[in-house]
């Protein structure tokens, strides 16, 4: 049976990161599609200085590795 085809694009995916070692490291990570372009994207928790709970955002587009610049940032 052959695989079917998703269109995943302007979608994407974010993930618990298990291996949050620093509070710097992000809380979830993952990749997004936008307009056919591939980012990761990473998130962390923080609150708000009236206290609301809310996830500042980090996007970085990929780029492949044979190319001359090498994403330095990957998911978590």
């Amino acid at each position: 049976m052959a695989e079917q085809q998703y269109d995943n694009t302007n979608r994407g995916a974010i993930f618990k990161n298990d291996r949050k070692e620093k509070e710097t490291h992000p809380d979830l990570g993952g990749t997004i599609n936008v307009e056919g372009k591939d980012f990761y994207i990473n998130a962390w928790k923080k609150e708000s200085k009236g206290g609301k709970p809310f996830y500042s955002l980090s996007v970085k587009e990929k780029v492949a590795k044979d190319q001359s610049v090498v994403a330095s940032s990957e998911p978590f």
